[in-house]
């Protein structure tokens, strides 16, 4: 969904205290449209990394793309889409769509129902995929499959599930960040058990990992940590 006047605001205000980055498994395109408009959303943030961080922003200029079939070779790559078309040639749902393998830089977006589902359709799914687990099994399939192979899965969403090389998840933009040398690096997710697509980032021990449940809960945790002579206002 597209971010929240509020929300936006606070994160301007927040941005003169310390410097912000949003890392998304979502291509820029995705990313600025949420965000922001057009190139807005590289002039929003100190850092954007797009796709985990295998697309990088840095001070409103694109500074290094990684290409996933480069990594894979094509011989890997095509065995994965092949697998993932027939699995899901054979599931039966609702509805299907379109844009059910979606090729990016950094890793390829699994949807069962297709990425082209209207919002109605995408909820109607997510509740049918917290009673039959589709998406699990489909991972479950592809890591028996695929098993030492070097590829990750991870959930994120309603409706789809990412694959990547072995170390390609939101901990890449880490790497990147090594050489800022800050102090501190604060993480707030919301898909972060095991599986989930933030998951590996909030526990890994160069950031203090914050779980929250909505945009407007980590606009109140930034305000405990960021502003706490305000905290007590809202």
């Amino acid at each position: 969904q597209k971010i929240e006047t509020e929300v936006d605001t606070f994160l301007q205000e927040l941005r003169e205290r310390v410097q912000i980055g949003v890392v998304g498994g979502s291509d820029y395109s995705k990313i600025a449209e949420q965000l922001g408009e057009g190139d807005e959303v590289i002039d929003k943030f100190d850092y954007v990394f797009a796709e985990n961080g295998t697309v990088q922003y840095k001070n409103g200029q694109l500074v290094a793309k990684q290409a996933i079939q480069n990594h894979l070779g094509e011989e890997l790559l095509q065995e994965l889409i092949n697998f993932c078309l027939n699995y899901m040639a054979l599931l039966k749902l609702p509805k299907k769509r379109g844009t059910f393998i979606e090729f990016r830089n950094g890793m390829l977006n699994i949807s069962p129902i297709g990425r082209s589902c209207t919002p109605e359709e995408r909820i109607e799914f997510s509740e049918l995929d917290k009673k039959e687990r589709i998406r699990e099994k489909f991972v479950a399939a592809l890591q028996q499959e695929f098993a030492g192979k070097g590829l990750r899965f991870s959930r994120g969403g309603m409706i789809s599930f990412d694959v990547f090389p072995e170390g390609w998840d939101k901990r890449y933009c880490l790497d990147i960040l090594d050489d800022e040398r800050f102090d501190t690096i604060y993480f707030f997710g919301n898909e972060t058990t095991p599986g989930g697509n933030d998951y590996e980032i909030y526990d890994d021990p160069r950031t203090i990992g914050h779980s929250v449940q909505s945009p407007q809960d980590t606009v109140r945790r930034c305000r405990e940590i960021f502003f706490p002579e305000k905290a007590n206002e809202s």
